[in-house]
């Protein structure tokens, strides 16, 4: 399932894997932390506790990939869980508040550890039928690409300009297209911040710091949350990064990469960190031609890509902090402008399948309904509702057709 809206071009011959890490960075954080913000956010977060995460993001998967790569000398990259993040921000406030949240997100590197333990685990997310999990996802994304048409609506002199951006370097230099647009975003929200009341934006809220929460656990936050998070961040995340991994002719070590993400994920947790998980499109950035002709060498793109991770973990609370005091819907309509490829690969593959499209559609409108039910939100009604249509029209004796004479 994809993650990300890069359509990777045809890379250069003179490749470099410093470069590669350094652009595998930049991509993966420009293109997608405003979601990863609001997905926290959603879910109880304060803007402190949400610059908190998005720093521990930075700064565990760094250090997982660190270990990976130098112990196996292989360009293995990890990243946070986009669709994960996404999920949070249309799941909304999870019952017990943000300790419960977080208590999921321990639930969820425990589920991801034991995977690890348990490859049968893996096996059984694996099976679930992938026409209904992307259904999930766009239902899922939906209502966050709804929000460049809200935005430019309701303020089109400072959401125009980001849309125009977006169009050229998605013609140009379709990789670029997100963090652009994200970047011309963040000038319209200095501008805003700038020109109202100083208040808004304090010195010390530019500076990185952890906000540690206990973890309280509630069964509807397990099963609304840390379930349908797992879920998704398995099959559109850690399934994803092998193939992306072995298309380039690299064995992933699955057991121990389980391991590494799901120890960064649950020692994450309590400082605001959602899920790591292996990189999957921008993966391909490390361990492909971009990394340098030597095969051999290209683990030092995913050693540059840690590194580079570190030095944004340090201005991740400046940028959560600039998010948060603006007053301007602009920063969230260009993360649904970085989602809309996501929404629009996954919306396809989803209702592409005929034999599926029923269970599929059930899947897709039920997520992006919202609904909370019994404290549960709507992602994981959605993939037991599709799993019940499906099942219900596999059932019994199919219909015969007569030939014509």
């Amino acid at each position: 399932m994809p993650t990300t809206t890069d359509d990777a071009p045809e890379a250069p011959a003179h490749g470099s894997p410093v470069l590669a890490g350094v652009m595998v960075a930049l991509v993966g954080f420009s293109s997608s932390f405003a979601v990863v913000l609001a997905g926290l956010v959603a879910v109880g977060a304060s803007p402190t506790q949400a610059a908190s995460g998005l720093l521990t993001l930075c700064v565990t998967q760094a250090l997982g990939m660190l270990w990976l790569s130098l112990r196996h000398r292989i360009p293995l990259t990890l990243a946070w869980s986009t669709p994960g993040a996404a999920l949070l921000a249309t799941t909304g406030g999870a019952m017990g508040g943000w300790p419960a949240a977080v208590g999921a997100f321990v639930a969820t590197g425990a589920l991801v550890l034991l995977t690890a333990a348990w490859p049968r685990l893996g096996d059984l997310v694996a099976r679930v039928p992938p026409a209904l999990a992307r259904a999930m996802l766009a239902g899922v994304l939906l209502p966050l690409c709804l929000a460049p048409v809200t935005a430019l609506a309701t303020d089109p002199w400072a959401v125009a300009p980001v849309v125009v951006v977006w169009l050229v370097l998605l013609r140009a230099a379709r990789r670029w297209a997100a963090p652009a647009a994200l970047g011309a975003a963040l000038v319209v929200a200095v501008v805003d911040v700038t020109a109202g009341d100083g208040a808004r934006l304090a010195a010390g809220d530019l500076l990185p710091r952890l906000d540690l929460t206990a973890p309280t656990w509630t069964l509807p936050a397990l099963v609304g949350l840390a379930l349908p998070l797992y879920v998704v961040t398995m099959a559109s995340q850690n399934l994803p990064g092998v193939a992306v991994m072995s298309a380039e002719g690299y064995a992933v070590p699955w057991r121990e990469s389980m391991a590494v993400t799901g120890v960064a994920t649950v020692v994450g947790a309590p400082a605001g960190a959602h899920a790591v998980n292996l990189a999957a499109i921008t993966a391909a950035l490390a361990a492909g031609p971009e990394a340098g002709p030597d095969r051999e060498r290209r683990w030092v793109a995913a050693v540059t890509a840690a590194v580079a991770y570190l030095a944004l973990a340090v201005a991740s609370a400046a940028l959560a902090s600039l998010v948060a005091a603006s007053s301007s819907a602009v920063v969230p309509a260009a993360a649904g402008l970085a989602l809309l490829g996501t929404f629009a690969a996954s919306a396809s593959d989803a209702l592409g399948a005929s034999e599926q499209r029923e269970a599929a559609a059930v899947t897709f409108l039920v997520a992006a309904s919202g609904v909370v039910v019994l404290g549960v939100g709507a992602a994981f009604w959605a993939l037991l509702a599709g799993l019940g249509v499906r099942a219900a029209l596999r059932a019994g004796p199919r219909a015969v057709t007569t030939p014509r004479r």
